[in-house]
């Protein structure tokens, strides 16, 4: 089997007397989209937090392409080609399209207005944003240069997506990425998805919303109480066969428990 561009082995994460991850495992492969779903306060969101630096944990390995990795913040897991679209976006409103792109790696002009006077090169900028916003079919926009406050929420959930895609190397995590867009948006950004997966990056997906789920993952990691419970397959499982495993309504056959 194809090696796997993350590995998590062992995970455990305590806050005080509250295990938020018991010695959970994790696998993502190379051009997947893998779903991570459970019940509130399962842990999902915490066993990734964990893979993108976010949290630290108190034992077990994390392996990013069969090395091992001891992140320390987000900035950490960015600078190796992690990329992440939060549920919030993370989006500055009042900056241009542009600007929120490269917010935190931004291009200064060469020689000495950009070594001493730090100048950025805005046109470079907004050419480079122009041209990954064009790649995923998201120039619907009136203006590079205007502001993300402008836009709708489908806009600037694609500016989110466009941006992770821009500069990720390994792979992404997508945090609830349709939770609060409306059907004809939701559909723009399951789309972005596949076109994401389609060049080669992985994703990882971490949803509530079942039909999304089944329509774009490869495979379903179900999380609950702290650790992976099992992986699915979709095409071998119905939607109720994943809620009655995230809940503890239906045990996984051995065979795929993890």
């Amino acid at each position: 089997m194809t090696n796997p561009v993350v590995k998590a082995s062992g995970i455990v994460k305590r806050y005080g007397h509250v295990t938020a991850i018991d010695h959970s495992d994790f696998e993502l492969y190379p051009g997947e989209i893998l779903a991570v779903i459970g019940d509130n306060g399962a842990g999902k969101s915490s066993i990734v937090k964990a893979i993108c630096g976010a949290t630290i944990p108190d034992e077990g390995e994390i392996l990013i392409e069969g090395k091992k990795v001891n992140f320390t913040s987000p900035i950490d897991a960015r600078d190796m080609g992690i990329e992440i679209v939060y549920q919030n976006l993370a989006l500055s409103p009042a900056l241009s399209i542009a600007d929120n792109m490269f917010t935190g790696r931004e291009i200064r002009k060469e020689g000495f207005l950009g070594k001493f006077l730090r100048m950025l090169d805005k046109p470079a900028m907004e050419t480079f944003a122009r041209e990954k916003l064009t790649e995923l079919g998201l120039m619907t926009v009136q203006s590079i240069k205007q502001p993300v406050e402008t836009l709708s929420g489908g806009q600037r959930q694609g500016v989110a997506v466009a941006r992770a895609a821009a500069f990720a190397t390994k792979f992404i995590i997508m945090d609830e990425p349709t939770a609060a867009l409306g059907v004809k948006e939701s559909r723009k950004v399951l789309e972005l998805m596949k076109d994401v997966k389609a060049r080669g990056i992985p994703i990882i997906l971490i949803s509530h919303n079942m039909p999304h789920v089944f329509e774009v993952a490869d495979r379903i990691h179900v999380h609950r109480l702290g650790k992976r419970l099992c992986t699915i397959d979709p095409k071998d499982y119905t939607m109720s066969d994943a809620v009655a495993f995230m809940t503890g309504a239906k045990e996984p056959p051995a065979e795929i428990t993890a």
